[in-house]
């Protein structure tokens, strides 16, 4: 992309995301793009609840602020964030034919409309760039691996950028027929934390521990989600269970809310386990700065793990399974973190206990997590962008 020129993106989405809103205002505020953001749906309350989080809410932090957007016309007869044909939106074919952009990145192809505008840019010879965080540690029945062999080597071959979030979406783009000259890092990320709110923050730890009932001297882990199969909340349960017989300064906050939850309950009947009920953005932030470190137990289907990046933020080591998508990234075992065997609770008990052993070290290993994420800001999620649109203009 030439130094003084401005290139017109847009951005096809599902639905507003809270982790979304800084990188697209981000990217707005660039002297070398002009951005507008094209969503497909406006998620209800009642559909939040349904995806898994148990409880109908709104965010509580601006999702729209700082960029100009549109929501698209959704024809489909069940609207919704949850299936393929969820999301019919004809008009963003339309806006391309007009002649709108000079490029568009399209979030994932797991939904209609993404293929409305993918083919559209095809037929257009409008380049079109694909970010996903999908990996090839996902289960998968294996008929479904085969039968996805020939098509995605054909439309994966044919994008002209692949935005990977990490090293495990780089990977699988690459397995499917991406150039690798055409695959580029764009990291999921999050705000960052100045060190005064950090400080701040810290000053108040045992105000938030009072909250939740946690003693001041506990080595606190928690699990941050929706409390879904996905994300194998009873394993955190068993594990803290386990540890805590060994351990009794150990203990465990569950924030979040789901189908599982009452599941949860009564596994930690009797054990240091409390439940925080859903938290919204702007309270989120008090339980781990509550906790001393973060567990993510969930399956492949955790193609990322944005929960890691905030926790990282705030200071806090992560124990992650060997199957969420940001291990490699984001976790170098004892240093910023650990890894363990997914569904294997004694190697997870193993490692809350060697944690706890060592409050100075885990203290450390926050530190290092805080500085890791450098690497994976909301600026080099900005540059990977930018990145691809040099190289797709280059190539046009």
């Amino acid at each position: 992309m030439p130094v003084n020129s401005t290139k017109r993106l847009a951005i096809l989405t599902t639905h507003p995301i809270q982790y979304h809103a800084q990188w697209f205002k981000a990217l707005a505020a660039h002297p070398r793009l002009d951005l507008e953001v094209l969503y497909c749906h406006k998620a209800t309350p009642s559909e939040q609840a349904d995806s898994g989080f148990g409880v109908e809410f709104d965010w509580d932090v601006p999702l729209l602020d700082g960029y100009r957007y549109r929501f698209l016309k959704n024809i489909s007869s069940k609207p919704s964030v949850g299936s393929f044909r969820s999301m019919d939106t004809p008009e963003v074919r339309d806006l391309i034919i007009e002649d709108r952009y000079d490029a568009v990145l399209v979030n994932g192809w797991h939904y209609k409309s993404a293929w409305q505008a993918i083919r559209t840019c095809w037929k257009r010879r409008l380049p079109v760039m694909v970010r996903s965080d999908s990996h090839l540690r996902t289960e998968r029945h294996p008929l479904k691996t085969v039968a996805k062999e020939l098509p995605y080597r054909y439309f994966i071959n044919k994008f002209d950028a692949c935005l990977a979030a990490g090293k495990w979406s780089t990977e699988y783009f690459i397995r499917y027929g991406a150039r690798p000259d055409r695959v580029f890092l764009v990291p999921h990320a999050v705000d960052a934390v100045s060190d005064d709110e950090l400080r701040l923050a810290a000053s108040r730890r045992l105000e938030f521990r009072k909250r939740w009932r946690l003693n001041a001297r506990d080595i606190v882990f928690a699990f941050v989600g929706k409390f879904t199969e996905k994300k194998r909340p009873r394993d955190f349960v068993r594990a803290i269970g386990q540890a805590w017989q060994r351990n009794p300064q150990i203990a465990g906050l569950m924030v979040g809310d789901g189908p599982l939850r009452q599941d949860c309950e009564s596994l930690a009947r009797n054990l240091p386990v409390r439940f925080t009920g859903f938290l919204n953005q702007s309270e989120i932030a008090q339980a781990y700065v509550a906790a001393d470190a973060l567990v993510l137990p969930s399956d492949g289907g955790e193609t990322w793990g944005l929960v890691v990046n905030e926790a990282m933020r705030w200071g806090r080591a992560c124990v992650v399974s060997d199957r969420v998508g940001c291990g490699p990234d984001l976790i170098s075992p004892g240093e910023t973190g650990f890894i363990f065997p997914m569904g294997d609770v004694n190697a997870l008990a193993s490692l809350l206990l060697r944690c706890a052993s060592d409050p100075e070290r885990l203290h450390s290993m926050g530190e290092n997590a805080r500085n890791r994420l450098a690497a994976y800001s909301i600026s080099a999620a900005v540059d990977g962008v930018l990145q691809a649109l040099s190289r797709v203009g280059a190539s046009s």
